[in-house]
């Protein structure tokens, strides 16, 4: 946010850098998350862009290394597409090995002897996360079953857990995933989801100077409408920013309901945008659909021909998409 903005409204912080909102399903699914963890599972938490993923699960593994009980390993690999089981594996030998230069076997046998070992002498139940895990490969997903069950054949411990968009749980839920889908827990997270406006009461007086109102700045039929209109931290943090930012263009204070309707975007909840959200782009439409990319252009403009349209819509909502 621009600092002009900033002052002009009396903001000493910019709402992207606050912190964590907790709620009672926050809480409930990081103790659901502990659970599977002890009991060696992989774990699959999905929630659209944006609802607060990376944050949680930041925060759960600072709780689990400060209390010691269990080894946190985590997965630094930014392409997940391109992240196969080796480079993941690396990431545990990185963690689990405590020192500052690590050799990991390239010859596969002699590394998976080494990990088990690794493990193994840890004496410790170890998670490996892997944030932004709906790119992972389907045989990259396979893999990490085998590879606990090869920590399970070494007298060890190993759970994994998988963050992604919804599109991850409903890949997992597809009959060609039926090894590793059958074997994972689903949890989803909601974020702020029923809390849009308690989250927004949290979020201001935070970003304000001591001596200035909530009031003083943006008014309640404003907050309303957008805690109406959005659902996840990062919309709320996003069209504030710009809220604030035309109301500092316009002269007004506080921001009123038509400043906020004049950024919010009229196409937010279009279908292309709320598939996004969800995972789903063009590529990954047409793949799994078997159409062509052209066809789920025409399907988002509203123009595709009328038969199609069904039997496309049919098979996605079958597969669990947020039509």
């Amino acid at each position: 946010m621009l600092s002009e903005v900033m002052e002009f409204f009396r903001l000493k912080r910019d709402f992207h850098r606050v912190g964590f909102f907790e709620t009672d399903p926050h809480r409930r699914l990081s103790s659901d998350i502990r659970t599977a963890i002890l009991g060696g599972r992989l774990i699959a938490v999905t929630g659209m862009v944006g609802c607060g993923k990376t944050i949680f699960l930041r925060r759960l593994q600072s709780e689990l290394d400060r209390e010691g009980k269990i080894i946190v390993s985590k997965s630094l690999a930014v392409d997940k597409a391109k992240a196969t089981l080796p480079v993941l594996m690396t990431a545990l030998f990185y963690d689990l090995s405590g020192e500052k230069k690590v050799t990991v076997p390239t010859q596969g046998e002699r590394r998976e002897r080494e990990l088990q070992d690794l493990l193994r002498r840890r004496n410790k139940p170890v998670v490996l996360f892997v944030d932004e895990a709906h790119d992972l490969h389907g045989k990259t997903l396979v893999g990490l079953k085998r590879l606990m069950e090869l920590a399970i054949d070494g007298g060890a411990m190993l759970s994994i857990v998988l963050a992604g968009h919804p599109k991850l749980r409903n890949d997992l839920r597809r009959p060609t995933r039926e090894e590793i889908g059958s074997r994972s827990v689903p949890l989803v997270l909601d974020g702020i989801a029923g809390k849009q406006r308690e989250f927004l009461d949290w979020l201001l007086p935070q970003c304000i100077e001591k001596d200035t109102s909530v009031a003083e700045i943006i008014n309640n039929e404003a907050l309303d409408f957008l805690a109406s209109r959005l659902r996840t931290p990062l919309q709320m943090e996003e069209y504030l920013t710009r809220a604030f930012a035309q109301g500092y263009e316009v002269d007004v204070r506080p921001v009123t309901q038509a400043v906020v309707e004049a950024v919010l975007s009229r196409h937010l909840d279009d279908l292309e945008p709320r598939l996004t959200r969800h995972g789903y782009d063009v590529k990954s439409l047409a793949e799994q659909f078997r159409a062509k990319p052209a066809e789920i252009r025409l399907l988002f403009e509203g123009t595709l021909e009328a038969r199609r349209t069904q039997e496309l819509t049919e098979q996605m909502l079958a597969a669990g998409l947020p039509l």
